[in-house]
């Protein structure tokens, strides 16, 4: 097992970054599409570039633009759209890992001002790392929990023990046939932790992995993070699993 666990971040490089979730009236990047440079895909609105600002050392980083609009976000697109997002997202996302250029590579979307990201037009990134394997540091405990859907080959639960801290949502497939249905799971989840979550929250981010014949989509409410975890690696496991699943079934898988 390898004993790298740390990206080299520049902060000279971030520190030019623009940021529209801080600064309102920061010109968006994305939005000027005919500016854009680097262009690796493009399929109708959907764009893959390289990263212009490529913070993290030793790593090719590239970005999923999803929109040509800067009003919009996941919870707004047609059931079609976010399955062809998702699609393409996955293909470009396996083919760098099949490249055999990369240790692994990571795909991943922040969303809101507690995400971690900078820009809030909607996007994904995509990003290959040299020299460290993500898949060392999971454990399969991660992905398990309370089932809250298992249908057309694919299951939605709440994680029993998080990988962080609270409430984890994972989706898992088993064939990437099942994409359209991870997909839809998607936005049901997103709508719910930005609408009807049991506290105010406006964050969240999608985490994909491949993991044992398996692709998953953990998504994790942001919040402010707890110091057990920050200090201690603790994690904690909300008391209201239950109503919480109840609660899903009735907003968003009502027969």
């Amino acid at each position: 097992m390898s004993s790298n666990r740390h990206l080299k971040f520049s902060f000279n490089i971030g520190k030019t970054k623009p940021n529209s979730i801080r600064n309102k009236k920061t010109p968006c990047p994305f939005c000027n599409r005919e500016a854009l440079t680097d262009i690796i895909d493009e399929d109708g609105q959907f764009i893959l570039v390289k990263n212009k600002y490529p913070t993290l050392e030793d790593t090719h980083m590239t970005v999923l633009i999803e929109t040509s609009s800067c009003d919009v976000d996941i919870r707004m697109y047609d059931k079609e759209y976010m399955r062809s997002l998702l699609r393409f997202g996955v293909r470009h996302w396996l083919d760098m890992e099949k490249s055999g250029d990369y240790k692994s590579v990571i795909f991943y979307k922040n969303h809101g001002p507690y995400s971690g990201g900078t820009i809030n037009h909607a996007h994904m990134q995509i990003v290959g790392l040299k020299s460290i394997d993500y898949k060392e540091f999971l454990k399969d405990e991660f992905f398990e929990g309370i089932v809250i859907n298992d249908s057309d080959g694919c299951v939605l639960n709440v994680s029993t023990k998080p990988k962080v801290d609270f409430t984890e949502f994972n989706i898992i497939i088993n064939d990437i046939n099942n994409l359209d249905i991870m997909a839809d799971n998607i936005q049901k989840v997103a709508s719910y932790i930005l609408k009807d979550f049991y506290v105010k929250c406006d964050s969240f981010n999608l985490f994909f992995y491949e993991w044992k014949g398996s692709i998953i989509c953990k998504v994790i409410p942001r919040l402010i993070t707890s110091p057990l975890f920050i200090g201690f690696n603790i994690s904690q496991v909300t008391s209201e699993k239950d109503e919480m699943v109840s609660q899903i079934k009735q907003l968003y898988f009502k027969s």
